[in-house]
């Protein structure tokens, strides 16, 4: 068989999980790809979520998810240093509004002791309006001081940006659609582009990881898309809403609908969830909106509704089964490797799911650590957080610097280009709003979207009418008659 490519190891999905595993198997003599079926990383669960690091409290006890949360949550202070990731550490209250919600934050409070979660205790009802004034509803709060808050995009290509300067390949716009087997055992991956040979193949497909087992023939597990629903508002919202993570006690399906600040200093409630057959419907409804407002007004009744800026849904991946992390290798297909049903606290569980993963593929291949494996990435400068000398500096090296084309988050043109042409570049508009925060502030790109377009195309060398919004099709322009958009 002619081969596009051979290597060791392909990595399915270019989510948090995904792109922590690559990282991993950088750290190891193994040749590595990763596969994203879409024109950027990040565009399943990882880019709609609650962005929460939890502590660790909520899992079952001797679980994968209660292992790896707790595991997870601490390898984020060290990864925090070495990839200059975005993260607030605000610690988490779960609040209880009623006697019998009171019980449940002792059992909360046993849990979290049993999985190894530090500093857990239970807060009177001043001592939480001492720390959130809004919570007017509270009885008493589970306080979890190293829960926090992390900006999801940004881990999530720091991650791959890191495991390509240590060898690893990203290939975007390239989806799985099958594999090569021998024996019942992983010899290649098949993709529009062609066969990639490989011995080991990484599932972290997200809500499509059943299928993309299915195509490897296992058929032990199914994934049902769970969508939830936010409103974010504006940063001005902060003071009439929380400082932190503020959680309402949770339930069977979830742990309820939140208010809750993030790393960037906007604040949001949400999410509901609803199970759906649909993969891709990310749509919010006004039935959403309407449970997620009563559900926060219970924990913060005066709520600032006029100061929303967007509404947004995600979908988590919801595993059939026990409900817990399905992580190892597959029973039915040898090299073949899961990281499915990765729901919250996926996020948090992300470098242990990774670690565990990677240990094993290294074992099983008998691959040694690489002695330089460089764990250091360089961060791009963010204009608004320098001081003003710092911005002077940076203008003067490049006049682009100077021109700001994002008003509600100051974003310069030169942060821009600079996205687009880093290591795994921006190549679409929402592209660029993660990597730069352009479009994410109140507008909500109704000033800077016109000009990050042009940028696009001058940068990428394409027509206006070629660059996209973010996934394939979501073109924003057509062109003119005899000429350009």
């Amino acid at each position: 068989m002619n081969y596009l490519k051979k290597t060791d190891v392909v990595v399915i999905g270019g989510g948090i999980v995904g792109s922590a595993v690559l990282r991993e198997l950088s750290k190891y003599k193994l040749d590595c790809l990763l596969l994203e079926k879409e024109p950027d990383l990040c565009l399943g669960t990882t880019k709609a979520n609650s962005a929460i690091l939890h502590a660790g409290f909520d899992a079952p006890v001797g679980s994968l998810k209660a292992y790896t949360n707790v595991e997870g949550n601490k390898l984020y202070h060290q990864l925090e240093r070495e990839l200059g990731l975005d993260i607030k550490w605000t610690g988490s209250l779960v609040v209880a509004t009623t006697e019998e919600e009171e019980l449940t934050l002792k059992e909360l409070l046993a849990r979290g002791r049993a999985n190894k979660v530090e500093g857990l205790q239970i807060l009177s009802r001043e001592e939480v309006l001492e720390q959130e004034p809004n919570l007017t509803s509270a009885r008493s709060a589970l306080w979890a001081p190293s829960a926090g808050v992390i900006w999801p995009f940004g881990a999530c290509l720091a991650f791959a940006q890191c495991a390509v300067q240590n060898g690893a390949e990203v290939w975007r716009n390239c989806p799985v659609t099958g594999f090569i087997k021998e024996d019942g055992a992983i010899k290649g991956v098949v993709t529009p582009k062609g066969v990639i040979a490989c011995r080991y193949a990484v599932n972290a497909a997200g809500v499509y990881a059943d299928r993309i087992a299915r195509l490897a023939g296992d058929d032990s597990f199914t994934i049902t898309p769970r969508k939830g629903e936010y409103i974010l508002f504006d940063k001005t919202a902060c003071s009439s809403l929380v400082y932190g993570v503020v959680f309402p006690c949770p339930n069977k399906k979830s742990k309820g609908i939140l208010v809750c600040t993030t790393c960037h200093g906007n604040t949001f409630i949400g999410p509901n969830a609803n199970e759906q057959t649909d993969k891709e419907d990310t749509s919010v409804s006004a039935q959403g909106m309407d449970e997620i407002i009563a559900a926060a007004k219970k924990l913060v009744p005066d709520l600032p509704l006029g100061q929303a800026i967007t509404q947004f849904a995600g979908l988590r991946a919801a595993a059939s089964g026990s409900g817990d992390f399905i992580i190892g290798n597959s029973d039915k297909v040898v090299g073949l490797y899961h990281a499915a049903g990765i729901q919250s606290p996926g996020l948090t569980a992300a470098p242990s799911i990774a670690q565990l993963l990677a240990r094993t593929i290294a074992t099983e291949s008998g691959a040694e650590e690489k002695p330089d494996f460089k764990a250091e990435v360089a961060v791009q400068p963010c204009f608004n957080r320098l001081s003003d000398k710092a911005k002077a500096e940076l203008i003067a090296k490049d006049s682009r610097y100077g021109r700001v084309i994002c008003r509600c988050e100051t974003v310069t043109e030169g942060e821009i280009a600079a996205a687009i042409h880093a290591p795994i570049g921006a190549l679409t508009v929402d592209g660029v709003k993660r990597r730069t925060r352009a479009g994410m502030g109140r507008c909500q790109g109704g000033f800077c979207g016109p000009r990050v377009t042009q940028l696009l195309a001058k940068e990428l060398g394409i027509t206006v009418p070629e660059v996209l919004k973010e996934k394939n099709g979501s073109y924003l322009y057509i062109p003119k008659k005899g000429g350009e958009a």
